[in-house]
């Protein structure tokens, strides 16, 4: 990975994108907050198709849930309620994480506790909340940004996720581990891009999402693209938050960096991305 290997850890994010299926007699999901309670009454009402799967839907923050909803609902003359988390539960107690000596990302599709260690690149830094200064530069947190905010075009076909088709053994942990560090590295910039850097997918989502739909037989790059492509056009005419909440992380153990320019932060329930300032 550009500037560090990722590691183990994580927090919601990005939706894969709308999963046709068969109507279903229910929507497939346990209802614990009023965004689920939407997703529900949306299917019921014959919207299934046009949104993602209840599993894809649990995988994207409460923020982009909202988001993923609002155009269904407007269809039916219903509001979006506030994006407001789910209760949280308690965290297991790390067990011993053999990533943090290797500097590996995990093998097995699961989450697990974020590293101890602190990442060399980041010996010399200081995390201050919404800022991570180190020596030479300071690093401050993302938000959403607004369309006027953003480069022109952006938002056009132009501009693509552009990843490439896994071609390799999925058996091969070696493999996929390359395949998706190459892949997130090009993931995160992207959606600073289009102004979501504060609805980002962590890597263990990613890591998720790939098994997943490559278990189903979908084309993981293909469907991310496609994601990409719906999260582009709602992003012209939706109005997004700057953030959702007001959790920072704790540790500059639970930081990565990117690139360069981009440090990612998670505490096994949120990710959040800093961008070099003055770049």
């Amino acid at each position: 990975m550009a500037g560090g290997t990722w590691r183990t850890g994580v927090a919601v994010v990005l939706m894969l994108s709308a999963t046709v299926r068969a109507a279903e007699p229910a929507c497939g999901l346990e209802v614990r907050t009023e965004l689920d309670q939407l997703y529900c009454d949306l299917v019921a009402r014959g919207e299934g198709a046009r949104l993602p799967s209840p599993v894809d839907f649990r995988r994207n923050d409460p923020g982009v849930q909202a988001l993923l909803l609002r155009r269904p609902a407007q269809r039916h003359g219903l509001a979006v309620p506030d994006a407001v988390a789910p209760p949280k539960t308690p965290e297991p107690n790390p067990e011993p994480n053999t990533t943090a000596a290797t500097g590996t990302r995990p093998e097995s599709p699961v989450e697990q506790p974020a590293l101890q260690g602190l990442a060399p690149s980041l010996s010399d830094c200081q995390l201050a909340g919404d800022h991570i200064r180190c020596p030479e530069r300071s690093f401050l947190l993302a938000d959403n940004q607004p369309n006027s905010q953003l480069a022109p075009g952006v938002l056009g076909d132009e501009n693509r996720l552009g990843l490439t088709s896994f071609e390799g053994n999925r058996q091969d942990p070696d493999a996929v581990r390359q395949y998706l560090s190459t892949a997130y590295d090009r993931y995160i910039p992207a959606m600073l891009s289009i102004g979501l850097g504060a609805n980002t997918m962590s890597f263990t989502a990613f890591h998720n999402a790939f098994h997943t739909l490559e278990d189903g037989g979908v084309d993981f790059a293909a469907r991310m693209e496609e994601t990409f492509r719906l999260l582009k056009q709602d992003k012209k005419t939706l109005a997004v938050k700057a953030r959702y909440h007001d959790d920072l992380p704790e540790r500059l153990e639970q930081c990565q960096v990117i690139n360069r320019n981009i440090i990612v932060c998670d505490n096994v329930r949120t990710n959040w991305v800093y961008v070099q300032e003055g770049r």
